[in-house]
């Protein structure tokens, strides 16, 4: 138990620079006020259930060129693995001029120039190269058709931006001349579809990115102008390709009501026509975070509202209403090139709390869409890698110099449900109108995903809140229906992503944050960084049909329970780890009397422990103001990290999982 009273100590903490750490007695009343009650999660999986559509599949990121280095190839292999299928993948900066050199919030591959007289040149080495790195790590492009080329643009210079945060480059505005734009189209599409066949029926593909924001210097029937000339272009070579647009900021304005509308209604700019194809519609959903008495806060309310508001707009639009919708960018905050020492917030990165939201986010959206009545194709995480930064800088990642962080364990976990999605009712989820009324700001959202595949039932399991605080562990009990097949008994595995699970970043912060890991530190949180297992496989009866299974789940943890009947040979292998725990009736639960015993505890080992606890807790640079960014609509004031460093982990007293009658 030692180690538990280290994790419920370390959460009292922050884990960035400039925001002073809640103190101990404030941290231990907020623990008292939120005790957990047991949650019950029912899933019946002897349902037919509905096809579960895997609308996670989708990741971007600025950096175009990150896509042809060591880290982001092996990261693209990482997601593809993750998913068991193909992942598309949506960059910035394909059309822009320059030499390719990998640059923060920039990129180029210098598809299109012009010779002295006017003549386009085209030059396909840099965009194959990234291309071929997609489909080589068995992913599939998002094709985002911008931005401007400098040749083209109708202020060329200066082209580049005058800084990493500034949208204020020549690449953001309209062409001097559609025909030649649309010209540009067509040979990439011909170029396309000669290299990559059948990239037509099977990529993605969008126009622009944010046109309501700066990232278009032009009006808004200029843009609509680009996208008929775009459309006709594409689709003479392409006709089967999906395209989409407009990838708005904000699905809550005017812009994305009036792209409908124009595509519906409008006249089409090449044909004259009435109306304009379109596939896909597409915008973009940021949720905010912000420091809230001296704490991340999250909220994944206004996120739901942001999706909520993009659907009834589809919906609204007769002509649409059916189309398929990809939210192209959506994000717990809206900068993910400002690392925590410009926005100390976005240190909620590092911890596992970012893949707990994300797991309640994509279900929610699911749910919504359901909702409202609307078709979801997906939802774009707007993550990847920054090469050469610091280990754990707090950029929105999911992987750090090759090490993965938590987010992506969440990931990988929830990429291992298939098939059918199943019937789940938890007594511990908040009602969708409360959550986009109140968003999860009193009771935690205790909830889960389930499916079935096969002889296989899997039931992903999350414990979120948006107050990144300390808080007791929730007892959760799982109950699974399960079909006749099963007999009398199923084999379960049990992997988790928590503090003590799948965390390499608290293994690095109780390595003393090494700048500069040594080759047995890097080994170690390789080991750390992997979803680890909870316990080895067990058997577990099934009683009256169903199987019965109990665990504290701590805050922001995720747990993946796989059954199948003891006989099969399906059953994944559970984990390098060698974390161990006991399956005891449940009874044997921890009371809240043991609780409270271990938080009294651990008031007495805080002053013994003081010193270490600031050695681990505050790092060089404190007191920085976190800088806004110039031309971006999403500025924010934004503050410390999740409170959870911890030292080095014991997987002796790994968490309690157990079957129970």
């Amino acid at each position: 138990m030692a180690s538990r009273y280290e994790l419920l100590k370390t959460l009292l903490g922050t884990l960035v620079v400039g925001i002073a750490v809640v103190g101990i007695a404030g941290a231990l009343a907020t623990a008292h006020a939120q005790t957990q009650a047991g949650v019950d999660i029912r899933v019946d999986a002897t349902a037919a259930g509905t096809p579960l559509e895997p609308v996670w599949r989708y990741y971007g990121y600025d950096e175009v060129n990150y896509t042809t280095q060591a880290e982001g190839k092996a990261l693209l292999r990482t997601l593809t693995q993750a998913h068991g299928a193909p992942v598309q993948v949506r960059t910035h900066f394909l059309f822009n001029t320059g030499s390719g050199d990998p640059a923060l919030k920039w990129g180029s591959t210098n598809l299109y120039s012009e010779d002295a007289a006017g003549n386009p040149v085209y030059d396909y080495v840099l965009i194959d190269g990234i291309m071929d790195a997609l489909i080589e790590a068995g992913a599939q492009p998002l094709v985002e058709l911008g931005f401007m080329p400098r040749a083209l643009s109708t202020r060329p210079d200066p082209y580049e931006n005058t800084n990493p945060y500034s949208l204020d480059g020549g690449c953001f505005y309209p062409p001097r001349d559609y025909d030649k734009w649309a010209a540009l189209v067509t040979a990439w599409a011909e170029h396309v579809e000669q290299r990559y066949p059948g990239a037509g029926s099977t990529w993605h593909w969008e126009l622009w990115n944010e046109p309501d924001i700066g990232y278009w210097r032009g009006s808004f029937e200029e843009y609509a102008r680009l996208y008929d000339y775009t459309e006709a272009a594409l689709h003479a070579v392409l006709p089967a390709a999906a395209l989409g647009g407009p990838a708005v900021a904000r699905p809550d304005g005017s812009f994305l009501g009036q792209f409908l509308e124009h595509c519906a209604t409008g006249t089409n700019a090449v044909s004259g026509q009435i109306g304009t194809r379109l596939d896909l519609v597409s915008f973009h959903a940021k949720g905010g975070v912000s420091v809230t008495d001296g704490h991340v806060q999250m909220d994944l309310g206004n996120q739901l509202r942001l999706h909520r508001s993009g659907f009834e707009t589809v919906a609204a639009s007769a002509a649409f209403a059916h189309t398929p919708i990809l939210i192209s960018e959506a994000d717990p905050d809206g900068c993910a090139a400002c690392p925590a020492s410009l926005a100390p917030a976005n240190a909620y990165r590092n911890a596992p709390a970012y893949g707990a939201y994300e797991l309640a986010m994509m279900k929610r959206s699911l749910d919504l869409a359901n909702l409202v009545g609307v078709s979801l194709r997906g939802v774009l995480t707007w993550a990847f890698t920054f090469p050469g930064s610091p280990y754990f800088a707090g950029y929105r990642a999911l992987a750090t110099n090759g090490i993965h962080l938590p987010v992506l364990g969440a990931f990988q976990l929830l990429g291992q449900l298939r098939g059918a999605r199943l019937p789940v009712v938890s007594s511990g989820a908040l009602p969708l109108s409360e959550l986009l009324e109140s968003s999860v700001r009193a009771q935690p959202d205790i909830d889960a995903l389930a499916a079935s595949d096969g002889s296989r039932v899997q039931v992903l399991v999350w414990h979120y809140h948006d107050d990144l605080v300390a808080a007791p562990p929730a007892p959760v009990t799982v109950h699974v229906s399960v079909p006749a097949s099963f007999g009398a008994t199923a084999s379960v595995t049990h992997l988790r992503v928590d503090a003590e699970h799948g965390d390499a970043h608290s293994v690095w912060l109780s390595q003393g944050r090494p700048a500069t890991p040594t080759q047995a530190q890097l080994t170690a949180l390789r080991e750390a960084m992997v979803p680890a297992a909870v316990s080895p496989p067990q058997q577990a009866p099934v009683v009256a049909g169903s199987v019965r299974l109990s665990f504290d789940l701590p805050r922001f943890g995720i747990s993946l329970l796989t059954l199948v009947p003891a006989s099969s040979t399906e059953l994944p292998a559970s984990s390098t780890s060698d974390a161990s725990c006991s399956f005891r009736h449940a009874s044997a639960a921890r009371s809240p009397l043991a609780t409270l015993l271990a938080l009294s505890l651990l008031v007495a080992l805080a002053q013994a422990r003081r010193d270490a606890k600031r050695r681990v807790l505050h790092a060089p640079g404190a007191g920085r103001h976190q800088g806004t960014a110039p031309g971006s609509v999403r500025s924010q004031r934004r503050a410390p990290t999740h409170p959870r460093a911890r030292p080095a982990r014991d997987l002796r007293h790994a968490g309690p999982c157990r079957w129970s009658r």
